[in-house]
């Protein structure tokens, strides 16, 4: 039996509204909150309520505490109704964690150096570093090759860029 996908609303502080709840959603996230305008801060409690009526998630992402938003109490409060997280960049430590844990899922053997060379050549949030790996690792295996720093430069020379050295 197949999974059911969920769908999923996602709202930035600078598009466009209105803002309308669809009816297969089952998420609704709210991105940017400390940029949100009159006019979205408006959209965005509508949409609180509608969700809220409907059953439906709703999740908000911004640089600050709800309690500490520059918004309309009403909304300000409805967004600390639920569980408040701060979420913090990782330190090296945990981002070389974070990778050994990707390419050991992967079957990939991360050297030292080769982790050495990520951290020190390329931007260092997760995300770009997952990226980076993903492409590494199709590389590695269209060339039946281990992972390695020559192997990642020649990688970086046939796409034609070069990494963003840090430091």
């Amino acid at each position: 039996m197949p999974k059911e996908k969920l769908r999923r609303g996602w709202f930035d502080a600078a598009d466009a509204g209105p803002w309308v709840l669809r009816p297969d959603w089952s998420l609704v996230v709210f991105d940017r909150c400390e940029a949100l305008d009159i006019a979205a801060q408006h959209w965005a409690f509508a949409m609180f309520e509608d969700a809220a009526a409907h059953g439906v998630q709703l999740a908000a992402a911004g640089r600050l505490p709800p309690v500490d938003l520059p918004l309309r109490d009403d909304l300000r409060t409805r967004l600390a109704w639920g569980h408040v997280f701060a979420l913090e960049p990782l330190g090296e430590t945990e981002t070389r964690a974070a990778l050994r844990r990707e390419a050991d899922r992967r079957g990939i053997f991360l050297s030292d150096d080769v982790m050495d060379h990520l951290l020190t050549r390329f931007p260092r949030d997760l995300a770009h570093l997952m990226r980076v790996l993903d492409r590494l690792d199709e590389f590695a295996l269209a060339k039946a090759r281990q992972v390695t720093v020559p192997l990642m430069r020649q990688m970086l020379a046939e796409e034609g860029g070069e990494p963003l050295v840090i430091g």
